[in-house]
């Protein structure tokens, strides 16, 4: 009957929900929602329809063989607003016949009717042709789960058309009309047309594979097992859509494989998914050639039974067919066991099995095939594992890992120890080598990992690396050379059964990296020739991957060596904060995080910390640049927010500079100015979290900064907020790959930290540690780690005195003199008066005769003595060269001479003029 179109507005509005990167709740089947999440990973967008890939190949036995089909299908479905569409085994369209003229137009519209045009997922998004080919399947699709807008007013029907005898998907057959108009009988009549389809395409296929399936089914009907096993009756048939999953599958095609190499009757039970068995049957086919058929016996009911008879109660799953090859590799023949005996009757059980032909061959053919998958399996998986990381030891054992149990017994992995560092070895020949990665090593006295390894001149290794070529040495026992290095290591590795040896030098882009060794124990078969070739490929698989991994050791060392020469190599003296800090690097590339504590004037101290996107040597030296501007930013007294908008606009010529918007977009800044005269920190934030505030009592808050976009994008106003820092509290600064998880919300991952820091008491150096500890292990994985903390210490009101609202009148420089005469006395620093009382009358007096007041006069003693002249003018002093008869200029030379620094800062309501004075007494 025709779908529900309540059904089709809660998939829509799903589907809304979803493209809007909301939660989709209910209302889409799981492989529907897991199509779309497929598509939305590749980048697909919903305004998309079908690619065009070129002519097809439409002289092939498929569409010979469904063309007639097809014509029948065709005239089924004559005056109907439905489609017909063939597809080969990559979704891409041979044949599409319509029902009525106009739909002609509409594909044409849409994309995909005509030949060449693809439905494959990854190209077209969400389709029926595409999800039948990605979950091996019948499988349908209607309206609104459609991923592309082009067809969602479509219901579809997609089965999928198998080689006869290999299982392999070499088409598809799809039926669709509109989406209020499905019915179930299109998907028979899809079902109907890709069985047909099969049938034709065995009609295909040579005299001798006919004559030996023609075999099999007359040996079937002559030696048929009873109508009744277990009580079940059972159905001679084909494959059965909704039995088995399509691992399951791969274990009963491993498993039908062993069976005819073995030659030999057999009827063994196998394990499937959910904890069910089903049986394989192989049966001699030897009337007319000889040969071996296995078939399947699996009861259609929920509950599936062994051949035993022993009940299973997980039930049916849908049946997914699989690829000719799949990873894995089989080590031998199943053990076989009788055929179980048939049941006297129907009555004990009741209920239908099913039971199709699965393979049939030769054994000598099926022999040679098997070990050619084998090989086919395992380099298959072994470029699927191998590489997976860029670290030189982890891709080491990763060759191991792979090749033990599947081809050797043990594998032993040698690397120069420069390849190790990242660089090239010097000298391509016999040295010494370190081990970089064992497997199956257990009961074996082989070197373990780290240990230097040395081959003599005349072993088997030395003359492999010489000839650059591989070498096997099928019995050990009888070989010299091989022993020539360690003979006493030798005869014990010979003792624990080893006898055969498969050495391969890894080598890539003519760069010699080391040596693998393959080596086989009493538990399985010699080498043969053909095993050398098969570790040679798989060598070179590996080598590629270390030589990869090696260049990118060698490019991370350069960016953290030069990431860690541009960050601080110490932190400044200064007695306002007291500062702890920790940088960690990404284990999978050194990213741009920097931070810095800058001295200002006025015992002031800035803090930064900041994180420049993207990683490598490229990052590091963006890094370096923008840490030297905020520090020269900063050296001009700028307010956060004006020094953020310095840093924005560099940032914007840079990329600029660099040529390329993508390569480079900005970065993440935290800049804050603490004053240890006020107890109060300016913060202004580009693009950066906010810092945490620990109280005295452990209570931590992250206080409300205003958040700005990162700097590099322009045109945005940055904002400045002042906090209280008491003299008992902590401000830590961190940068995102403290807090990043991509498997949790960044308020929880906020939160775990709220409660790392909520201990009073600490440390700033104790708080890193706790932070530091609390990190998985696995970070800081992809993003690096910055942590600032400090704890701030408030200049005590007896280290400061200040002189306000004083006239401009010159009368008072006296008057201030002396009062600085009597302060520098009460602090028993007689010996700085001379110098301070010129340094104050000069400042003074210049700032009565160019600027305006009220002035105010403030004395500092802090690590430096400082002195502070402020009016209300915008106006800066210069330093001048004076003329031999100027009458003025020289005040502020004077000055100079007698300051360690001096300078200007502009404050909201005019300047500061200000000179440092080292100590007495140091």
């Amino acid at each position: 009957m025709a779908r529900d179109g309540r059904s089709d507005d809660v998939t829509a509005r799903s589907r809304e929900r979803f493209l809007a990167g909301g939660p989709v709740v209910a209302g889409v089947r799981s492989e529907i929602l897991s199509s779309w999440s497929r598509c939305q990973s590749l980048g697909l967008r919903p305004s998309l329809g079908t690619t065009y890939l070129g002519e097809p190949d439409l002289d092939t036995e498929l569409v010979h063989a469904a063309e007639p089909v097809l014509d029948e299908v065709a005239r089924a479905i004559a005056g109907t607003w439905s489609t017909v569409i063939l597809t080969d085994g990559e979704g891409v369209v041979l044949r599409c016949l319509t029902g009525e003229p106009q739909m002609t137009r509409y594909l044409d519209t849409a994309g995909g009717g005509a030949p060449g045009f693809s439905f494959h997922e990854s190209l077209g998004g969400t389709t029926s042709i595409g999800l039948a080919l990605a979950e091996r399947r019948a499988s349908r699709v209607y309206g609104h789960e459609h991923f592309a807008d082009a067809w969602t007013v479509q219901g579809c029907v997609a089965v999928p058309v198998h080689e006869p005898l290999s299982g392999r998907i070499v088409g598809v057959v799809d039926l669709a009309t509109e989406s209020s108009e499905f019915t179930s009988m299109l998907e028979t009549m899809a079902r109907k047309a890709a069985h047909a389809i099969e049938r034709r395409l065995l009609e295909q296929k040579t005299d001798r594979e006919r004559t030996l399936l023609r075999a099999y089914m007359q040996t079937a009907r002559q030696v048929r097992a009873p109508e009744f096993r277990d009580g079940r009756q059972i159905v001679l048939g084909a494959p059965a859509e909704d039995l088995l999953t399509g691992s399951d599958r791969l274990v009963l095609e491993e498993k039908a494989a062993g069976l005819i190499a073995s030659g030999r009757r057999a009827a063994i039970e196998v394990p499937v998914s959910g904890g069910r068995v089903v049986t394989l049957l192989a049966r001699p086919v030897a009337d007319v050639c000889e040969g071996v058929a296995v078939e399947v016996i699996v009861p259609a009911s929920g509950a599936l039974f062994s051949a035993g008879g022993t009940p299973a109660s997980t039930p049916v799953v849908a049946r997914t067919d699989t690829p000719e090859t799949a990873p894995g590799a089989w080590r031998g023949p199943p053990t076989a066991v009788p055929a179980p005996p048939a049941a006297p009757s129907a009555t004990a059980g009741g209920g239908q099995c099913h039971r199709w032909l699965l393979a049939v061959g030769e054994p000598g053919i099926g022999r040679l095939a098997l070990a050619a998958r084998r090989r086919l399996e395992l380099l298959r998986e072994s470029s699927r594992r191998i590489g997976t990381t860029l670290d030189v030891v982890r891709t080491a054992e990763e060759l191991a890992e792979v090749v033990v149990e599947n081809f050797a017994d043990v594998v032993t992995v040698d690397l120069y120890p420069a390849v190790l560092r990242g660089d090239e070895p010097s000298v391509a020949g016999v040295l010494p080598m370190q081990r970089a990665a064992v497997g199956g090593m257990e009961g074996f006295p082989f070197s373990g990992v780290g240990e230097q390894i040395g081959f003599a001149p005349t072993s088997l290794q030395a003359q492999c690396l010489a000839s650059g070529s591989a070498a096997m040495e099928a019995d050990l026992k009888a070989s010299r050379c091989w022993a020539a290095e360690d003979p006493v290591r030798a005869s014990k590795i010979l003792a624990r059964g080893i006898h055969s040896l498969i050495t391969v030098p890894l080598s890539a882009r003519g760069v010699p990296l080391g040596m693998a060794g393959f080596y086989r124990s009493r538990r399985s078969a010699p080498f043969e020739d053909d095993d050398v070739s098969l570790a040679e490929e798989l060598v070179a698989c590996a080598s590629l991957c270390i030589d990869n991994a090696r260049r990118y050791t060698r490019e991370h060392a350069t960016a953290l060596a030069l990431q860690r020469s541009l960050l601080p190599h110490g932190l400044p003296e200064q007695n306002a904060l007291e500062v702890a800090y920790r940088y960690l690097p990404a284990h999978t590339g050194v990213s741009g995080d920097w931070f810095d504590v800058i001295p200002l004037s006025g015992a002031r101290i800035a803090l930064v910390v900041g994180d420049v996107v993207g990683h490598g040597v490229q990052a590091a030296a963006t890094m370096g640049r923008l840490r030297t501007a905020v520090d020269n930013f900063a050296s001009f007294e700028l307010a956060p927010d004006e020094l953020l908008t310095h840093l924005d606009d560099l940032v914007a010529r840079m990329a600029r500079e660099d040529g390329s918007t993508d390569a480079f977009i900005g970065a993440t800044c935290l800049y804050g100015v603490y004053d240890p005269t006020t107890r109060r920190c300016s913060l202004s934030r580009a693009g950066h979290l906010p810092p945490a505030l620990i109280s005295g009592d452990g209570t931590v808050t992250f206080p409300e900064v205003p958040a700005a976009p990162p700097l590099g994008l322009g045109g945005f106003p940055f904002e400045t907020v002042e906090i209280e820092l008491p003299d008992d509290s902590q401000l830590v600064f961190y940068t995102d790959g403290l807090v990043e998880d991509r498997e949790r919300c960044i308020e929880t991952v906020l939160e775990e930290l709220r409660h790392t820091l909520g201990h009073p008491g600490r440390s700033p150096e104790e708080t890193c540690q706790a932070v530091v500890a609390a990190l998985p292990p696995s970070q800081p994985a992809e993003d690096d780690v910055t942590l600032l903390v400090v704890r701030p210490r408030g200049l005590d009101a007896s280290d400061m005195a200040c002189w306000d609202g004083l006239s401009p009148d010159p009368a008072i420089v006296s008057e201030i003199r002396g009062a600085v005469v009597r302060q520098l006395a009460d602090w028993n620093l007689e010996e700085a008066v001379f110098s301070t009382e010129l340094i104050l009358s000069e400042l003074l007096t210049n700032a009565i005769r160019h600027a305006t007041g009220p002035f105010q006069v403030r004395l500092l003693r802090d690590r430096m003595l400082i002195c502070e002249v402020a009016d209300t003018s915008s106006t800066s002093p210069h330093l001048r060269q004076a003329d031999m008869t100027d009458e003025g200029g020289r005040g502020l030379f004077l000055v100079a001479q007698l300051a360690q620094r001096w300078g200007t800062r502009y404050t909201p309501r005019g300047k500061v003029i200000w000179a440092e004075q080292p100590m007495p007494g140091g």
